[in-house]
């Protein structure tokens, strides 16, 4: 079996494709800059009115550069399903000086943009110029979405769908949607319809970047040969920690990276083990929120990734560095594989 598995974050969007005939630690492995980095940098290169197609993506510095781009006198159209990336909220994309594309009008003499977490037509150009096959029985694709509700934000929104999914202890890889994805997953359905685009008849794996690392730190070497112990991953935005007895999440929070101290992460990650962190801990200190079903027996290591990961260094906790197939750069895209192998 060939896999194709994405892990699309703020910073890189990392690629494995796994061959069942080949050891993990042997799958070709890709390290490229996420797609929203090179469409901000298209954004600034332009000197013209700009017209965006395409789908929702993760926004990271597009809306800056756009609105930067409008401060420069330039018009910019969004169609409506693309200007999404930037609020959900359509007019809340218009307050910002923002157009919504007419229906059947052409804007003539605009730069055209499409917008979108993937490009698979890009990636199989790419791999076939180096005489690789791009023929894959199934793909994979994560990306991080919050959802979205009328009713409350997104902030609350994200928590309180991931508290709903862990009503009890449930295995990390239960965080992937094979077929029907929750319509309040924006993002996740955008990249669905872009894969479904292209012509490609299976249906992907789609699964938010923050369990596809937990899923892929659980099997990291050292964590398979644990029962109890404490997952972690550090990101440019956002860190979510999860513990883990008897291969089951017993218990998570989610914070901004940005409001962490190695003090209070090592606080959080304790209270966490014990049972005794409470969501409103969490989400009075600007987090996403902390949901706990049972206390783990102990800490026997915790287990870290992400690219804020040296935080956990100034800490006091015996930890370690998961490298799963050999590779800290491919812990989500191994939990996507892991979770596709079921």
């Amino acid at each position: 079996m060939r896999i194709l598995a994405i892990d699309v974050g703020t910073g890189t969007q990392d690629i494995m494709i796994y061959d069942s005939e080949k050891e993990l630690e042997n799958s070709l492995k890709l390290v490229l800059p996420s797609p929203h980095l090179f469409i901000s940098q298209q954004i600034k290169e332009t000197e013209n009115n700009i017209h965006f197609t395409g789908e929702i993506m993760g926004g990271g510095k597009i809306k800056k550069s756009i609105i930067e781009h409008m401060e420069k006198g330039y018009d910019i159209v969004m169609d409506e399903k693309c200007a999404k990336t930037i609020r959900d909220d359509i007019k809340q994309v218009e307050s910002y000086g923002i157009k919504i594309a007419e229906n059947n009008k052409e804007y003539k003499g605009y730069r055209k943009i499409k917008l979108g977490d993937v490009d698979i037509t890009k990636l199989s150009k790419f791999l076939i110029e180096y005489d690789l096959e791009f023929d894959f029985d199934e793909i994979a694709i994560a990306v991080q979405d919050h959802g979205y509700s009328e009713k409350m934000g997104d902030r609350d929104f994200r928590f309180e769908k991931i508290r709903e999914k862990i009503s009890k202890p449930i295995s990390p890889k239960e965080f992937g949607f094979k077929n029907e994805i929750p319509e309040y997953y924006t993002r996740m359905n955008a990249v669905k319809r872009l894969i479904e685009n292209e012509g490609i008849t299976q249906s992907p794996l789609i699964m938010d970047t923050k369990f596809a690392s937990i899923a892929g730190m659980c099997y990291d070497e050292i964590a398979e040969k644990l029962n109890s112990y404490i997952v972690i991953d550090i990101g440019n935005g956002h860190t979510t920690a999860a513990s883990i007895e008897n291969k089951k999440i017993q218990g998570i929070f989610e914070h901004h990276t940005r409001n962490l101290t190695e003090e209070s992460l090592e606080r959080y990650i304790k209270r966490l083990a014990t049972g005794e962190i409470t969501n409103e801990e969490i989400y009075n200190d600007h987090g996403h929120g902390a949901h706990v079903l049972n206390p783990i027996s102990k800490i026997e290591k915790v287990i870290v990734s992400g690219p804020k990961r040296e935080l956990i260094e100034k800490t006091n906790l015996d930890y370690h560095h998961a490298c799963p197939g050999g590779d800290v750069m491919m812990t989500g895209t191994v939990g996507l594989i892991k979770t596709m192998l079921g």
